[in-house]
C-alpha cells in the first residue's frame, strides 16, 4: 500500500520575504524517472523477456498476480537503480516508474515474499512453496548471445579477459571457505569479459585454484562464439593464476591464442640477470625507473608439456628489482616483447574496473542467501543489470560525456531524476525538472534508443 501522509505543511526560514513551506502532498512522484531509458535499452536488446524465458513456472495461471517476466524485470531494474535487497521492493512496488517498466501502471508490483520464492527455488523441479525454477545453462548462454548480437558483423579478433575475485561472506552460506590470500570467508567467482561486454559470472567455492573450471567455461563460450563467428581470432588474457598446463594445452589444441601472467621464480629471474643489471645501471644513471625486455623459450621442470614463449620485463625501480613475466602463444611476428607486455598484457587491468562496477555499483557481491544456487542467481541478476546499463552506454551514449561513464555515474546523473507522474485517460506524463543538468545527454540517448528499437 502507498504510504499515507497528511497534507500538513512544514514551515522553514523565510527567503526574500516569502514563506518556505513543505508538505507530502505532491502526488505520484518518483526519484527514478531516468530509468525510462533502461526500459528503452531493454526494448532494443530484449534482455528481460529473454531472461524470463530461462525460468519455468509451475504455478496455476488463474492464481498468478505477478508474471515471471514482471518479477525478473523488477530485480534487474531495481539492481540497476541501486536497490540491493529484496526488502527494497516492498517500497519500490508502488513506484510509478518501476510499475511502468514492468507493464503494470495501476497495480502494485511483487513484494519481497513473492520475489524471495523466485530466487530461492531449489534444483530438481517445483515444490509446494517454490514453483518457479531456472535453467542455469540457458542463462549462461544468454550472456554470450547478447554479446554476439551487440556486433553488426564479426570482428577480426576478440580478447576474452578472465579473472577471479573475492566475494566476502558474513554468514554460514553453503560453499563458504576461508581463503588465505583474501584473509576472509568468501566465494571466488570467475568473470569473463570482452571489453565492456560481460560473458560469464560463475559463482565458485573459494577452496579451489583460481583457474578451476576455466577450461570448461572456455569450451562453452568459445564454442558458442565460433558457431557464429568461425573466422574470428580469439585471444585469452589473464593473470598468473590462469597460467596452467590444462588451459594452455586446451588453447593450443583448439587454436585459441593466450597471454597469461607468469609467477616469477628463481629460475626465471636467473634467466634475465644480465637484463636486470643493465636496467639497474640505467636507473642509477638517470635517477628514474628503467626497464628492458627479454624474449625466450622456457618450460617448467615438471608441469608443462612443452616449451613456450616467455616475455620478461626486467625493471629496476625504487632502488630494487621488479621483474615480471608473461607466457604466450603469440609469435614475435604478432608482437615484439615490449609491445606484447606494455600494449597488450597491461591493458587487462581495465577488466578489474569492470569487476569493480559489478561489485560496487551493482552489488554483485550481495550473496547472503543460504544456498549457492540462490546466490548464483543473485549474481546473474546483478550481472544482467550490468549488461543492461552497458547497452544503454553503448547504444545511447557514444560521443557524449557519459560514453565511458561507470554504471554508478550513469545511475546518479541520468537515472536518478525526480519527477511528477500524471496519469490521464490518454497518456502518462512524467514531468522531469526543467533545470536538470544532463537534459541533452538524456535526449540524445532517447533518440538513439528509439531509432535502434524501430
Amino acid at each position: 500500500m502507498p504510504t499515507e501522509c497528511t497534507s500538513d505543511l512544514f514551515g522553514f526560514s523565510s527567503l526574500e520575504g516569502r514563506k518556505v513551506v513543505a508538505g507530502f502532498d505532491g502526488g505520484a512522484v518518483t526519484s527514478e524517472a531516468g530509468a525510462l531509458l533502461l526500459g528503452a535499452a531493454d526494448r532494443v536488446i530484449g534482455l528481460v523477456g529473454r531472461f524470463a524465458e530461462c525460468f519455468t513456472d509451475a504455478r496455476r495461471r488463474a492464481s498468478v498476480d505477478h508474471t515471471v517476466s514482471s518479477m525478473v524485470g523488477q530485480r534487474v531494474f531495481g539492481i540497476a537503480l541501486g536497490y540491493e535487497d529484496l526488502l527494497d521492493h516492498d517500497e519500490l512496488r508502488d513506484d510509478p516508474v518501476m510499475r511502468m517498466l514492468s507493464g503494470r501502471l495501476s497495480e502494485p508490483l511483487a513484494g519481497k515474499s513473492t520475489l524471495n520464492r523466485l530466487e530461492h527455488a531449489p534444483a530438481g523441479g517445483p515444490t509446494r512453496y517454490h514453483k518457479i525454477g531456472h535453467d542455469a545453462g540457458a542463462i549462461e548462454a544468454l550472456f554470450v548471445d547478447l554479446f554476439l548480437e551487440a556486433h553488426a558483423k564479426p570482428p577480426k579478433r576478440i580478447i576474452l579477459d578472465l579473472d577471479a575475485t573475492d566475494d566476502p561472506l558474513h554468514g554460514h552460506q553453503e560453499g563458504r571457505f576461508f581463503h588465505g590470500y583474501y584473509d576472509c570467508y568468501c566465494y571466488l567467482p570467475l568473470y569473463v569479459f570482452c571489453g565492456d561486454h560481460l560473458l560469464a559470472a560463475k559463482l565458485r567455492r573459494s577452496n579451489i585454484d583460481a583457474s578451476a573450471g576455466s577450461v570448461e567455461e572456455m569450451e562453452r563460450i568459445v564454442g558458442r562464439i565460433r558457431a557464429r563467428w568461425p573466422k574470428t581470432r580469439i585471444l585469452l588474457r589473464a593473470d598468473s593464476g590462469f597460467a596452467r598446463e590444462a588451459l594452455m594445452a586446451w588453447c593450443e589444441r583448439t587454436k585459441v591464442d593466450y597471454l597469461f601472467g607468469l609467477a616469477r621464480n628463481a629460475r626465471l629471474v636467473e634467466h634475465i640477470e644480465a637484463d636486470l643489471w643493465w636496467a639497474e645501471e640505467e636507473a642509477m644513471a638517470s635517477g628514474k625507473a628503467a626497464r628492458r625486455f627479454a624474449d625466450f623459450q622456457w618450460t617448467t621442470r615438471e608441469s608443462w608439456s612443452r616449451r613456450r614463449r616467455v616475455v620478461a620485463k626486467a625493471e629496476w625501480t625504487q632502488a630494487k628489482a621488479n621483474p615480471r613475466f608473461v607466457v604466450t602463444s603469440l609469435s614475435r611476428k604478432d608482437y615484439d616483447a615490449r609491445a606484447l607486455y606494455e600494449d597488450l598484457y597491461c591493458a587487462r587491468g581495465d577488466m578489474e574496473n569492470r569487476i569493480k562496477e559489478c561489485q560496487l555499483d551493482l552489488l554483485a557481491d550481495r550473496t547472503s542467501a543460504a544456498t549457492m544456487r540462490a546466490n548464483q542467481l543473485r549474481l546473474w541478476f546483478a550481472s544482467l543489470a550490468y549488461v543492461l546499463l552497458a547497452a544503454l552506454r553503448r547504444i545511447g551514449l557514444p560521443h557524449t560525456q557519459f560514453a565511458r561513464a561507470t554504471c554508478g555515474t550513469l545511475r546518479l546523473k541520468l537515472l536518478k531524476i525526480g519527477a511528477l507522474v500524471r496519469t490521464s485517460v490518454r497518456r502518462v506524463k512524467v514531468a522531469m525538472p526543467s533545470g536538470h543538468p544532463y537534459q541533452s545527454a538524456f535526449a540524445i540517448a532517447h533518440a538513439r534508443l528509439s531509432a535502434a528499437a524501430a
